[in-house]
């Protein structure tokens, strides 16, 4: 069966804290709520919460390809969406590929072309995240 693989893009050394944890938290809640809402049963749960972050692990009974546009649709409408890091692995073992790229928690660019070329330092990447964890706790 699929699995979700659920975590947060946190840059930095520091993975975890009580704001990272509480979006973590809001993420798992709404995954949760997103496959009961889609009729998709759960079948097993893992949760690791250490200091090298939050993981979340859900085999569930659907197809993949569902699953990925269910965990797009949180990424893409959720205050925390850009923080969250949410995989789909299916039957074969293979992560299935959003559409769509992600975009940079800083810029419009691809996020993935600026962190190969390192465009924004850990600092600004950290300030960011810490922005968007204040501004959306307190909507929560």
């Amino acid at each position: 069966m699929p699995v979700i693989s659920f975590t947060m893009n946190i840059p930095g050394p520091i993975k975890t804290n009580d704001e990272i944890k509480k979006a973590f938290d809001i993420g798992k809640n709404l995954i949760f709520e997103k496959l009961k809402e889609n009729n998709i049963a759960i079948l097993e749960i893992q949760e690791l919460n250490e200091n090298t972050g939050n993981e979340l692990f859900i085999s569930v009974d659907s197809q993949a390809e569902k699953i990925k546009n269910i965990t797009v649709a949180i990424e893409e409408s959720s205050e925390f969406g850009r923080l969250f890091d949410i995989d789909v692995i299916d039957v074969n073992f293979e992560k299935l590929s959003r559409k769509s790229f992600r975009k940079c928690l800083i810029c419009e660019a691809q996020a993935q072309e600026c962190g190969r070329s390192r465009k924004h330092s850990i600092e600004e990447l950290q300030n960011k995240v810490e922005e968007i964890l204040k501004k959306s706790l307190v909507i929560f």
